[in-house]
């Protein structure tokens, strides 16, 4: 028997994420996306994860990495700390756990993630990826406004 709750505690998982993950709907906010992310990491919706990061950041990637941490482990728990979704005019910052099982222990992945808003879709701004950037190029979110002076100061 399938799971009918949402993996992010919200609601059913048919009324909630599922809608994100088949792109029946985009995430209202920042915290929503960040919600549907963590879905998507318990349901091994890898593309989904792949889709909401920044545009720039896309290419970047480890894929098979991703798909790696998101088999390998239990989902428990998502946990909303706090949420700022007014940075400013297209920026946004959201604190949550989430509590997961790696086959050993319960862990807990404790994060200050930072969002941006283009063309009215939410992405996530990832910090880990290794590309090479300068401030003075285009930024990653595909606001042709310098990296600098958009999304830079968050990651």
């Amino acid at each position: 028997m399938t799971n009918l709750s949402c993996p992010c505690g919200s609601a059913l998982y048919s009324e909630c994420c599922q809608l994100l993950h088949s792109g029946k709907r985009t995430a209202e906010t920042a915290t929503q996306l960040m919600r549907s992310r963590y879905s998507a990491f318990a349901k091994y919706q890898i593309d989904y994860i792949v889709k909401t990061t920044a545009i720039g950041q896309q290419q970047a990637l480890d894929v098979q990495a991703i798909a790696d941490w998101s088999k390998a482990n239990q989902w428990l728990e998502l946990e909303v700390v706090q949420s700022n979704e007014k940075i400013d005019k297209n920026h946004a910052q959201v604190e949550f756990k989430a509590h997961y099982h790696d086959g050993k222990q319960v862990q807990i992945h404790h994060e200050l993630s930072h969002f941006v808003k283009h063309e009215g879709a939410w992405y996530f701004l990832d910090p880990t990826t290794n590309q090479q950037i300068t401030m003075k190029q285009l930024c990653i979110c595909g606001s042709e406004k310098k990296f600098k002076q958009c999304c830079a100061q968050y990651l």
